[in-house]
């Protein structure tokens, strides 16, 4: 398998994409990551591969998603074995500018901010982090966008159901000329969504943590009320809960549980903060 080749600026990406499309390439995939890859990235890069002639994928943490005190000078960083990695599953190109290279003037005067949906759930919490992520992704759609004869679709994981369903909101309301394809949640054996930030937990630590998608199981199949599945996360040995709601799963406004809700959860498990999430069947 021939490995991706490895774009450092924003005008090699976007001569490498036009030259492609010129030479055939009839469809272009895009899947934006921060990085140190796992199993669920990389379901999401086989089916971009899969669906388009000229697969893409960003490598880049991008500073605006994250707060004061949070992990962005830890976060894992390590391209060489990503690379490796997406070279298996066929990618034709990945982006990996620096943050000089995304915001050369510094933080961005001009940036896209995601209102009042992107201030409940997961912006409560994290102010400013969907501005961040918006924004970049929204850099990364305008860079890598083909002609307009040329179809092109971006791939995002259902895990980060509130950030998806502001990456939607974003196409329409800029009228990008882009595809969302949402990816279903990767798990692990035992049930917990794959996430960068697991290899943070220690073994006893994932242990608890998996009290997470089993309350949403026992959520969704009604065996437990809105209250009891709070309790049962909580008193989870080293589990502190964020939140556990039920929303709409096209609004995000919370409702009672119901058939077709979408149930949230957020919960720091040690240090590290997980989130999943489960469809109530209708």
């Amino acid at each position: 398998m021939n490995a991706p080749l490895v774009c450092t600026t924003v005008a090699q990406l976007r001569e490498e994409v036009a030259a492609r499309v010129a030479a055939g390439a009839a469809s272009v995939g895009l899947l934006p990551t921060m990085g140190a890859l796992h199993r669920g990235h990389l379901e999401i890069a086989r089916r971009t591969r899969a669906e388009n002639d000229l697969a893409v994928v960003s490598v880049f943490v991008n500073p605006l998603q994250f707060g004061p005190g949070e992990d962005f000078e830890s976060y894992p960083r390590r391209l060489d074995d990503d690379v490796a990695l997406l070279a298996e599953e066929g990618v034709d190109l990945v982006f990996a500018p620096s943050v000089e290279e995304m915001y050369p003037d510094g933080t961005p005067v001009v940036s896209v901010t995601s209102g009042a949906a992107g201030a409940m759930l997961e912006g409560a919490t994290r102010p400013g982090h969907f501005d961040g992520a918006l924004t970049v992704v929204n850099k990364l759609f305008t860079i890598v966008a083909p002609g307009p004869a040329t179809p092109f679709r971006a791939y995002f994981g259902e895990k980060d159901a509130q950030q998806l369903l502001l990456m939607q909101r974003m196409v329409r309301d800029f009228d990008h000329r882009v595809e969302i394809r949402p990816v279903p949640i990767v798990r692990s054996e035992r049930g917990l969504a794959l996430s960068s930030r697991n290899q943070y937990l220690s073994a006893e630590q994932a242990e608890h943590a998996l009290v997470l998608h089993s309350t949403l199981v026992a959520l969704a199949a009604g065996e437990l009320t809105l209250e009891q599945a709070r309790r049962r996360v909580d008193a989870e040995p080293d589990v502190s809960l964020d939140y556990l709601v039920t929303v709409d799963p096209a609004t995000l406004t919370v409702q009672e549980p119901r058939p077709g809700a979408l149930a949230l959860v957020a919960a720091w498990v040690g240090p590290t903060r997980l989130i999943d999430n489960m469809r109530i069947p209708a």
